[in-house]
């Protein structure tokens, strides 16, 4: 029986949380999943893992319309080597506000992983700043509660040298 440091075990184990939640979010690096409401039986994109030399935008499910309740949806953004990402957040946009963004929230983290360092969590009707990688990856999470939809959001970015 072989038998891992408990230190390589630390180190892996959140990898594969990692992994799993994108899986389940539905996040893929061959394109975007469709998943369903049952309240409007509408086919709404929810999380993509995404690699486009001249950037791109994404938007949360049904924007500008009201988000769909019940929602978690995973986008993680990749570069080139040795380029960095810059994301914007359109001027309309509408999270619904909390405390410290309890329920609907946008968290943004500076690597690929749902454990990378946070950059921010944001929610409310004021948009986020421009928001700036330190590497070649950005792992952003749209989390919409149960209650209270609005409107959401729509980001933009692009890649600039290292």
């Amino acid at each position: 029986m072989v038998l891992m440091p408990l230190v390589h075990i630390r180190l892996f184990f959140p990898f594969v949380t990692s992994l799993i939640i994108l899986h389940l979010s539905g996040a893929t690096k061959k394109g975007t999943e469709k998943q369903t409401t049952s309240e409007t039986q509408k086919s709404v994109q929810c999380g993509t893992w995404t690699k486009h030399a001249e950037g791109g935008i994404f938007t949360s499910p049904n924007y500008p319309s009201k988000y769909p309740p019940d929602r978690e949806c995973i986008y993680i953004i990749e570069a080139a080597p040795r380029q960095c990402i810059e994301l914007y957040f359109d001027e309309k946009y509408s999270i619904e506000p909390s405390w410290e963004c309890k329920f609907d929230h946008i968290e943004v983290r500076d690597g690929p992983f749902g454990f990378s360092p946070i950059i921010g969590r944001f929610c409310g009707q004021q948009n986020p700043p421009v928001i700036k990688s330190s590497g070649r990856f950005l792992w952003i999470k749209f989390f919409a509660d149960g209650e209270l939809e609005s409107m959401g959001f729509s980001a933009r970015y692009n890649f600039t040298p290292a």
